[in-house]
């Protein structure tokens, strides 16, 4: 089928038959569009079937499709006419790897954060059943995303509501990696087992064959049939939560799907249909490697194989291996993640030191709040979270480990721009949301080498919290020392005398200085170059210099101005009450669309040219001249 007029209304047009055939040419379709841009593969594979089904019987955007996370939305796009922008997805000015409401009027809900879906669906059906309207809402979610409380919350709620809503459980065993968890054992349970079913139906069966049951008789049958939950299957968590509970049914079966489907549709209050899937489904490689599929770069569709150069080691990788090193020495260091072992490093620490390797989960806020249990017992836990994921635990960071001055280190992976993954992904807010905490240390390394060192010293000779971020992508390839340095907190590393202006960068942005100042020295200027290795606490006796000698000062870094790093030194000097010319270049009070790392470097300036060209403009070179 032509996929680029492809519809809604069309679709509801074809025969099973024709579906079955619809759902290959989509699969077909993914996997060479993905070959190119690369995207999310393995888990819009295994959600065909479903998200056909889900719009053959249901009416989109009138009654409202809420995808979690938002990593298996492709084939939904597809399906509501946006094929032919596939060879833009999540390309700058393209398509958006996840819905977006600006995008189409079906894509009801924004996400990139798992475990939301459920809490917008009741707000959804609450204003619905206000508005006296009779639409459905229909949430799908993933066995992974049930891990986060923030589902676990508003299962709760919707359990007490008894509003009309339906939740597809979108079960593949895996989230990112593979699942963990009494809630993932339990689904599990659920999967073998359907011996509660043919039970169930048995004894409907017997009790339909005795004439006019009523009273006391009636409810003691009624009382058998609940009792049978407990006696067949190991608690029915779903149903004492006030769901009706439908499967686990095959998730690729289209008539097993659209039966169950219709069935849930004619259920009275929430509802709840389980659904096996295989993640990478139709795709041999996918298949075998969901997790390196998850989220992939081009790739050769032949073999699976990632089309990459040969390029240094990440920045991801570097912090994984160093922390292994530091552990053999160190038995007290736990390295914990959400979820995340692979995209965080850790899957390296993970196989050396299996029983100091935790996994919680997509449960961010309970792995903080766990660290610092470890640290108030002389452990030194490593908490590595995404930049943009960390923001959901930070009532826990606040409360529990800064309030508290427990030595937890977050290792902030994916700081700065991200990429492709766009807005709800990109990590430029973690140094406003950290630097203004009391015993807070934040670090951001230049380069990999420096950035060794500083998880060490985060590590072994911090007290208290401490923060290091470290941007996506690869190192720069540089010369790693063979063992490991402490570094002086709080100060700044001069990398490059000069005179009356100062550049201060953080992090990637060093690298942006170095180039600007040799654009500039080619002009006759001579500017210094300061590392600011350490967010926080400041240099201070280094920017008291700065003062006394009259330099002017620009700081840049890849993260929010409003609040950041270049925010703190206008407060400092401020406080100090010295009139310091100090210029910011950070991103702008905005949120950031999806493109290549030097695609968002050029869009909101962070470059070398654009900084040479501010400073030309704050002190220009006929100026320099005369003084």
């Amino acid at each position: 089928m032509e996929l680029n007029n492809l519809s809604p209304e069309k679709l509801k047009k074809l025969s099973i038959k024709e579906l079955e055939g619809l759902s290959q040419d989509i699969r077909n379709f993914l996997v060479e569009k993905l070959s190119k841009t690369g995207g999310h593969l393995a888990p819009n594979l295994g959600v065909v079937e479903l998200t056909v089904a889900l719009h053959y019987l249901f009416n989109s955007p009138k009654d409202k499709l809420l995808w979690d996370v938002g990593h298996q939305a492709y084939v939904h796009k597809i399906i509501t006419g946006r094929a032919d922008q596939f060879d833009q997805l999540r390309q700058f000015k393209g398509l958006s790897g996840f819905p977006k409401r600006s995008e189409s009027e079906h894509d009801v809900w924004e996400t990139g954060h798992s475990s939301t879906s459920l809490s917008a669906a009741i707000g959804m059906a609450l204003s619905r059943d206000l508005n006296k309207e009779k639409h459905r809402v229909v949430a799908i979610i993933g066995d992974g995303a049930m891990t986060g409380g923030m589902a676990l919350e508003a299962m709760n709620h919707i359990g007490h509501e008894q509003r009309n809503l339906m939740v597809i459980l979108n079960d593949n065993e895996m989230s990112i990696a593979p699942n963990v968890g009494a809630i993932h054992n339990y689904l599990g349970k659920l999967r073998t087992d359907n011996r509660y079913v043919k039970a169930k139906d048995e004894l409907e069966l017997l009790l339909k064959k005795i004439p006019a049951i009523g009273g006391k008789l009636a409810k003691t049958a009624e009382k058998i049939k609940d009792s049978l939950k407990y006696l067949v299957l190991n608690g029915i968590l779903f149903e004492e939560l006030g769901f009706t509970y439908l499967g686990p049914i095959d998730g690729h079966d289209f008539e097993e799907l659209i039966d169950t489907l219709k069935i849930a549709d004619k259920t009275q209050g929430p509802v709840l249909v389980h659904v096996i899937t295989k993640k990478g489904k139709g795709y041999e490689p996918a298949e075998l490697d969901a997790d390196k599929f998850h989220g992939i770069s081009p790739y050769k569709i032949e073999s699976g194989e990632v089309m990459k150069k040969e390029e240094p080691p990440s920045y991801t990788e570097i912090f994984g291996k160093t922390l292994v090193k530091i552990a053999e020495k160190d038995k007290d260091v736990v390295a914990i993640t959400a979820a995340m072992p692979s995209g965080t490093g850790l899957n390296h620490f993970q196989q050396v030191f299996p029983e100091r390797f935790v996994d919680v989960g997509i449960a961010e806020q309970h792995a903080t709040t766990m660290a610092a249990g470890l640290a108030v017992d002389g452990k030194k836990p490593v908490l590595a979270l995404y930049s943009t994921f960390l923001q959901r635990a930070y009532d826990q960071v606040i409360h529990d480990v800064v309030r508290q001055n427990l030595h937890v280190t977050f290792a902030i992976d994916r700081a700065g721009f991200v990429g492709a993954d766009g807005e709800t992904h990109h990590g430029v807010f973690d140094i406003t949301y950290l630097r203004t905490l009391p015993n807070m240390t934040i670090m951001s390394p230049k380069d990999e080498n420096e950035m060794q060192h500083m998880i060490y010293t985060a590590i072994e000779h911090c007290n208290g919290p401490v923060a290091l971020r470290y941007p996506r992508g690869n190192g720069l390839g540089i010369e790693m020392d063979k063992e490991f340095n402490s570094l002086p907190i709080g100060k700044f590393d001069v990398l490059k005398e000069g005179k009356e202006v100062a550049i201060i960068a953080v992090g990637t942005m060093v690298q942006v200085a170095e180039k600007a100042a040799k654009e500039l020295e080619a002009l006759g200027y001579d500017i210094k170059i300061i590392n600011a290795r350490f967010i926080k606490p400041l240099d201070e006796e280094l920017l008291l210099q700065l003062a006394q000698q009259e330099y002017k000062v620009v700081t840049i870094e890849e993260g929010s101005e409003q609040g950041g790093f270049g925010s703190s030194i206008l407060e400092f000097y401020a406080k100090q009450n010295m009139n310091v010319d100090v210029n910011v270049i950070g991103i702008p009070d905005e949120f950031v669309e999806q493109g290549s790392i030097s695609q968002l470097r050029n869009l909101v300036g962070l470059t070398a040219e654009n900084l040479a060209e501010q400073i030309q403009k704050i002190y220009p070179l006929k100026e320099k001249q005369r003084a």
